[in-house]
Parts: C-alpha cells; sequence; structure tokens
C-alpha cells in the first residue's frame, strides 16, 4: 500500500479539480491518499505550508508518491530538497517553480525565489513525471521543459489539457491515473 501526497496550488483546495476523483481511486485500489488542505492559499507561505505538513513528515518514504498541481509542485520540490529518503514517485502537473513571468509571480515568491538544489530533488524524487498542456495559459510549454531538463527527464504533453483543472473541464484525470498505475505495482 502506497501513500499517496496530492498537493494543490494557489487558490486552490482539496475539493477542485480531479482531486476528490483522485483520492477515490487510489483508495479504490486499497492506497492511502492524502490531500492537504494548505493555509492561506490566497497568500501563500512556503514555512506556513512546511509547518502544515509537518504531521505528514515521516509518511513520504519509499513507497510514498507525490503529485504536485501547479504550485503544488514547487511544494513538493520544496520537500524533496529537505527530505531524509527517497519517495517511490514524484508526478509534476503543470509545474510552478521559478518565476513563472504571469500575474501570479508576487503570490508565489517564497516557494519560487530562492534557487533548487536539483541533486539532492532528483535523490529523493524516485521517478520523476512531468505533465504539461500545450495550451496551459498560465505557464509556458518552454517554463516546463526547462523544469523537466533541470531533472533530466522529459515532458508529457497533453493536447488542450489547459491548466488541468475545472475550468479547462478536468474534474476527471485518467491519463494521469494510467501513468500512475504501473508506479503503483
Amino acid at each position: 500500500m502506497a501513500t499517496i501526497f496530492l498537493f494543490h496550488g494557489v487558490y486552490g483546495h482539496p475539493g477542485e479539480n480531479w482531486f476528490p476523483w483522485l483520492k477515490r481511486e487510489g483508495e479504490k485500489a486499497g492506497h492511502r491518499v492524502i490531500v492537504p488542505q494548505f493555509p492561506h492559499a490566497d497568500h501563500p507561505k512556503l514555512d506556513e505550508w512546511l509547518e502544515s505538513f509537518e504531521q505528514w513528515k515521516t509518511l513520504p518514504d519509499s513507497e510514498a508518491i507525490l503529485i504536485g498541481h501547479s504550485l503544488g509542485c514547487a511544494f513538493a520540490l520544496r520537500l524533496l530538497e529537505q527530505a531524509e529518503k527517497p519517495v517511490r514517485a514524484t508526478f509534476l502537473i503543470a509545474p510552478v517553480w521559478g518565476v513563472m513571468e504571469n500575474k501570479f509571480d508576487p503570490l508565489m515568491t517564497s516557494f519560487t525565489s530562492a534557487p533548487y538544489d536539483w541533486r539532492s530533488i532528483a535523490e529523493h524524487a524516485g521517478s520523476i513525471t512531468v505533465i504539461h498542456s500545450d495550451n496551459d495559459p498560465y505557464i509556458a510549454l518552454q517554463k516546463t521543459e526547462e523544469l523537466a531538463k533541470n531533472l533530466s527527464v522529459g515532458v508529457t504533453l497533453i493536447r488542450n489539457g489547459g491548466h488541468f483543472n475545472e475550468a479547462a473541464g478536468y474534474t476527471t484525470f485518467e491519463r494521469l491515473l494510467e501513468l500512475i498505475r504501473p508506479v503503483l505495482l
């Protein structure tokens, strides 16, 4: 049984997008799925999110899977930098990291302004999957390709996925589940 963590982004919460669906699918398969509600999602601060995550800090282990959406990806990367042991896999969907050059940058600086320790992240991330859409309205494909290069992986590109949120029609995410299943075996 794996523990699956699913991290929301700016203005996010556990009941949005495809998160409830993925939680149900994971639990039906016998896994523990944790979707934290991070504080102040409208004005997120990395230190507050890390403090909020303290209650689960012993759970990310060799059986754990981290799934970040948008700013939740930057959070996952920061967790991996500090990890004491590697997780099984990391999935980064519509990933925020660094300066994104969009209207949300001022809200995300505590997550994105400091340089990343790519070596430490790669050592702790397990298998890494980066997913992006060819029409994300917030994050340029070039920015995601840069992230993937830093992690020495490719990008799984999904046509017309938008930001993989409810506004783009994503209340389920079958392709993500297809990518997760082999990691769970």
